[in-house]
């Protein structure tokens, strides 16, 4: 399908812009003239990257297209990216993984390495 389409013509580190026009959505636009840039990005393996957020497992929410792979990256990928430990599970109601709600888990987080490193500032601040 078109979505597809858009996925396969995002280049590493780009948007929608690089797209053809043909594949270009009037909701991408705004009547100023003005478009959403970020929507559709991908990802760069060189470079940072974007704020992880609660939709990050969606191409069309942000820059969170795979650098290399025609998808978005996952929920395990987000998780990295915010220093969770590989083997950190995320569960909610005991036994129901529920995509949305991990996905907010992942995106509000405080990445684990910086706030680990934030507390073991304040501790030694305070001994």
């Amino acid at each position: 399908p078109i979505n597809k389409k858009r996925i396969i013509h995002s280049v590493p580190g780009g948007t929608w812009k690089d797209w053809p026009k043909e594949l270009i959505a009037a909701c991408h636009m705004k009547s100023s003239g003005k478009g959403y840039a970020s929507v559709y990005g991908r990802m760069s393996w060189d470079k940072p990257s974007p704020t992880i957020t609660t939709l990050c497992y969606g191409f069309g929410n942000g820059r969170f297209g795979h650098p290399e792979q025609h998808r978005a990256i996952s929920l395990r990928e987000a998780a990295l990216l915010q220093t969770f430990p590989m083997d950190y599970i995320f569960v909610e109601d005991k036994d129901k993984f529920v995509i949305r709600s991990i996905g907010k888990m992942i995106g509000n987080a405080v990445p684990v390495e910086l706030g680990k490193a934030i507390g073991q500032s304040i501790k030694n601040h305070l001994e």
